[in-house]
């Protein structure tokens, strides 16, 4: 049969329906789409879904919201955390063709309807017979008023308009078109909203020089939610080779009893399935885990696909690694920096069905173990088909397991990552410090397929990255980067040692001076000059409000100094509102107007607003211009929550 019906222009649909839709369950997906069809019938249109665990599509109807541009919209509940697939189907409707063409002829006063009365009869009459209940009593009574020829009956409303929806249920679709599948997965509400906290299990120990184990993690745990963090993120914590150890600060020279790095993964006790013998046994592990359930934290696991020359996998597999010309193992390499202890992994090697499949068996073990979140470090050296195939695979068997992409590269690459299936990445935070750079970043975040498919997960700092600012900021910079971190997005991060604002640096560089990544640390987590206390009130402002738990909602307001930075986060329905202002100089009092057009609030032209700092407790009455002064050094931002107006 020719195809008479088009279906174009779906939305929301990343590049053509062929990555999926990132969402949360207990949400509706709204799809629009530009559905019609040649000569003047008319059509119906469908929305069609499934999840991953269903056999059977269901469907509801769509609306024409536009008729002159023939652009129809619908919707379906995310029930559960699942990935969708969903479609969209068209087909002629003849009883309603029929209607419309009838009653134009009513209208016009054609004196002669014998033809158009016995055409009704033929297109309504067999849908009795298929139809039940309500439907069927319905269709009846049609066939009778048209066999008695009453017009005005027939097309009465709302009669008429509930007969051609009874008649559309039994229709056969005998030229029906449907748009290739699209799908969303539908993540749980921690794909959006968190507070993460990485640390090293090895350097949790309260004695200094001793190794710290998971039951000495498991102490710290409850300072750390009462710290207000969601997420206890784990450096690796497997087997760490011998072969080509480093020592203090990447040095070659490694003595007896340095640990070296944990990403220099495997020994002879295992590899990625396996624990460090010093931190305990994977029964100690279980416990960590358990622990921190019950204090309701998740525990996220580093996935670092590389080995140590003395992981299993070598011996076992050499086809999986790289080849230099003279037949050895070529070591990681990032110029100037060498990685000896590391071997990185041949995604595109003969033998990668087996590398591909060993993979998924470890994440797969790991969320064997309670684990439902894996950091993946550095995954844009890997295929991006690989990482499709195993988040798929992985989500299929648990679709509550998040990836957060570890991935500072190019801006088409993160993308594309977050495409294929990565929940959360990494982003440029990091190096963004001035008021054009943080509101043009947000803008690229919030708009494009960047909006769509890449969820940020804003890191203060990381064991690989000790920030300038920081390292020239002091306190201030850790409690102004603190605030902007937890407030511009749902999803934020430290890395452990942020909250004593430690900032020791290698002399030139963006490294940790004395970094934990090769060496214990022990540290007194009540030294004087910390913001634990700011920590704990920003992560008890973000659970406190919704607005801050999407990441929609967010424009900036005009200020005029350029070291003060000020935007408004709220939530769509503008029932929680907050105003963030906060001073980018770390080492200097700003002073600036703060401007503010009520409309954008949802609120009366001329509108004074009753406004709470969250961080000092005062109070203060807003207008359309207001004076604000923040001394990084006492209080580096106000968050402001609108109370109400007056």
């Amino acid at each position: 049969m020719e195809r008479h019906i088009i279906i174009q222009d779906i939305t929301p649909c990343l590049d053509n329906g062929l990555y999926p839709l990132k969402r949360l369950a207990g949400e509706s997906l709204g799809v629009e789409a530009t559905v019609f069809r040649d000569g003047h019938d008319r059509i119906r249109v469908v929305l069609r879904w499934k999840a991953a665990d269903e056999k059977d599509w269901r469907e509801a109807p769509m609306q024409c919201v536009n008729p002159g541009l023939d652009r129809w919209m619908g919707g379906f509940l995310l029930e559960q955390n699942s990935r969708y697939a969903f479609q969209i189907e068209a087909w002629t409707d003849r009883f309603a063709s029929w209607i419309a063409d009838f009653r134009k002829r009513v209208d016009a006063g054609v004196p002669d309807l014998e033809g158009e009365w016995t055409e009704g009869l033929r297109r309504l009459t067999p849908r009795a017979a298929t139809a039940s209940g309500a439907d069927a009593k319905r269709i009846s009574q049609g066939v009778r008023l048209i066999e008695r020829r009453d017009a005005e009956a027939l097309l009465a409303e709302p009669f008429c308009t509930q007969l051609q929806e009874s008649a559309a249920k039994t229709d056969e679709r005998q030229d029906a078109v449907r748009s290739p599948e699209s799908q969303v997965m539908a993540d749980r509400t921690r794909a959006v909203y968190g507070a993460w906290y990485e640390l090293f299990v090895r350097s949790q120990s309260p004695v200094p020089g001793r190794h710290g184990t998971f039951r000495d993690a498991s102490r710290r745990l409850e300072d750390i939610r009462g710290m207000g963090f969601d997420v206890v993120y784990l450096a690796p914590i497997h087997p760490i080779g011998r072969t080509g150890r480093k020592g203090p600060n990447n040095s070659p020279a490694c003595k007896p009893g340095d640990p070296g790095s944990p990403w220099a993964i495997g020994g002879p006790e295992g590899g990625h399935d396996a624990v460090h013998p010093e931190l305990g046994t994977l029964e100690d592990f279980d416990a960590f885990v358990t622990a921190a359930g019950k204090l309701g934290m998740e525990v996220a696991l580093d996935l670092a696909l590389q080995c140590s020359p003395d992981h299993p996998w070598v011996a076992a597999h050499p086809d999986w690694f790289f080849r230099r010309p003279d037949g050895s193992i070529q070591y990681a390499e990032n110029p100037p920096k060498k990685y000896e202890d590391i071997y990185p992994l041949d995604f595109d090697s003969t033998d990668r069905k087996a590398l591909w499949e060993e993979v998924r068996r470890i994440v797969l073990f790991w969320a064997g173990h309670g684990v439902r979140i894996f950091r993946v470090d550095n995954p844009h050296t890997k295929p991006v088909a690989f990482w499709e195939w195993l988040i798929r695979s992985v989500q299929e068997e648990y679709p509550d397991v998040l990836f957060l992409a570890e991935a500072f590269t190019r801006p088409p690459m993160m993308l594309t990552l977050a495409k294929a299936g990565f929940t959360q990445s990494y982003t440029y935070f990091t190096w963004r410090n001035t008021k054009a750079e943080l509101s043009q970043y947000m803008r690229e975040l919030r708009s494009g397929a960047a909006a769509e498919a890449l969820r940020p997960n804003f890191f203060a700092n990381t064991p690989d990255i000790n920030p300038y600012f920081l390292q020239a900021g002091g306190r201030p910079a850790f409690a102004l980067r603190l605030v902007l971190a937890a407030t511009l997005t749902p999803s934020y991060g430290i890395y452990s040692g942020f909250e004593l604002c430690e900032n020791a640096a290698l002399p030139g560089r963006e490294e940790y001076l004395d970094s934990e990544k090769y060496e214990l640390k022990c540290r007194d987590w009540d030294e004087p000059g910390n913001i634990r206390a700011l920590v704990r009130r920003v992560n008890s402002i973000r659970r406190s409000n919704p607005a801050l738990q999407r990441p929609e909602g967010i424009f900036f307001l005009d200020s005029d100094n350029d070291g003060v930075l000020a935007y408004v986060r709220h939530t769509l329905d503008r029932s929680n509102i907050l105003l963030v202002i906060v001073n980018l100089d770390p080492s200097n009092v700003r002073e600036s107007m703060v401007s503010i057009h009520p409309p954008s609030l949802g609120l009366a032209e001329g509108s004074r607003l009753r406004v709470h700092d969250l961080l000092s407790g005062e109070t203060y009455v807003w207008g359309n211009r207001n004076y604000v002064k923040l001394d990084p050094a006492k209080t580096p931002a106000h968050i402001l929550k609108l109370e109400r107006t007056i």
